[in-house]
């Protein structure tokens, strides 16, 4: 079966994923990660895209960004992967991609889902063992949210700043709600979502969104449509 063109649509929030291969690691130590965020903050800033939370794992990069255009996506993670690569094969001697195929995208309705999306992001460290809190990991955008530091990266959703009135009651909801692990199904809708490309939302949104693209939204029915023939060509009906 053909595979399904990648879903981008200007101003709406977007989940992306980008793999390593298995070997070597995508980030070998503190020095490669700052040089990706680097790309990642001089790319954005040229393309318009915003960044509203990161993480970079060895093997990994998951982020949430609104880009202005449907083409400003791919644009961001192409200006991206050439600075990156081309730097991390210089700095430690090898050739070749470091990318395990194409990165992975979706588009997601920002309510309920953004906040939620971000929080699967920042939380991936912990639930891959890495640190006992999510806000522990360094080579994410909690640091940012958690007001620990100023990461030029990222720009916080206007769904971020609906947490509370000053910077002490956003950061400190934030920081309760990274405390408290994503619900599994939730979980699992965003991974599926990310995954297999299909947009996150509602059916209202889903809807809204068929007047902007001739992609399918939705998986097709398995089987055969009703009413269809069956299999020995016998006649219907």
């Amino acid at each position: 079966m053909a595979r399904l063109p990648r879903l981008a649509l200007a101003g709406l929030p977007h989940l992306v994923l980008q793999r390593g291969l298995a070997h070597p690691p995508v980030f070998a130590d503190p020095d490669d990660r700052r040089a990706y965020l680097a790309a990642l903050h001089e790319a954005a800033a040229n393309l318009k895209v915003v960044v509203h939370a990161y993480v970079l794992l060895d093997d990994q990069v998951r982020l949430l960004l609104t880009p202005p255009t449907a083409e400003a996506l791919s644009q961001l993670m192409q200006a991206v992967g050439r600075r990156y690569v081309s730097a991390h094969n210089r700095r430690h001697g090898r050739a070749g991609t470091l990318w395990d195929g194409r990165f992975r995208a979706t588009v997601i309705e920002p309510e309920p889902w953004l906040l939620l999306a971000a929080r699967a992001i920042e939380q991936a460290p912990q639930r891959a063992g890495l640190v006992m809190r999510a806000s522990d990991w360094p080579w994410s955008s909690a640091g940012h949210h958690l007001g620990r530091l100023g990461d030029p990266v990222v720009s916080a959703h206007p769904l971020f700043w609906a947490l509370g009135n000053t910077p002490f009651e956003r950061e400190l909801a934030w920081q309760r709600l990274l405390d408290e692990p994503l619900p599994v199904a939730q979980q699992q809708q965003v991974e599926a979502a990310l995954l297999k490309g299909w947009p996150l939302g509602s059916g209202a949104f889903l809807a809204n969104l068929a007047g902007s693209t001739d992609r399918p939204l939705v998986p097709r029915p398995r089987g055969r449509p009703p009413g269809a023939p069956g299999r020995g060509g016998g006649p219907v009906g």
